[in-house]
């Protein structure tokens, strides 16, 4: 089976062959860049609680840098539930950037110039479509 020819999707299979849960690289990624949202975690069960806000933030990656089915909207979904717990907007966004840099650390040598400005482009769409939904 060939590599997607989507970048983005491209990255995250790249990734899944070097790594099989990418949730404590994120999270540690997230907790040494963002300190203050490790007290936004409960201590028991919130490994599910990652697992599942990762996978669903991929899913709706996946869908919004690809055919927008309708996951995508998730998104603007969250927006305003993070707001509600009073997530700065900021820091919502930044979760993004942070599994875009873990996947940049896993692949290495296959971050091409190509994911690179997808992964761009995507961050700047994420931003400007949460600022619509908000």
């Amino acid at each position: 089976m060939g590599a997607s020819p989507n970048p983005i999707e491209n990255s995250f299979e790249i990734a899944a062959q070097r790594c099989a849960d990418l949730t404590p690289l994120v999270y540690q990624r997230l907790f040494e860049a963002h300190p203050e949202t490790q007290a936004m975690f409960r201590t028991q069960g919130s490994a599910l609680v990652k697992g599942s806000m990762l996978a669903l933030t991929i899913e709706a990656i996946l869908d919004f840098a690809g055919e927008r089915r309708g996951a995508f909207r998730l998104i603007g979904c969250e927006v305003s539930s993070h707001d509600g717990y009073g997530t700065p907007r900021e820091l919502f966004i930044a979760f993004f950037a942070i599994i875009r840099d873990t996947l940049r650390d896993l692949l290495g040598d296959e971050w091409s110039p190509e994911i690179a400005q997808a992964w761009d482009k995507l961050l700047l769409e994420i931003d400007a479509f949460a600022g619509i939904a908000a």
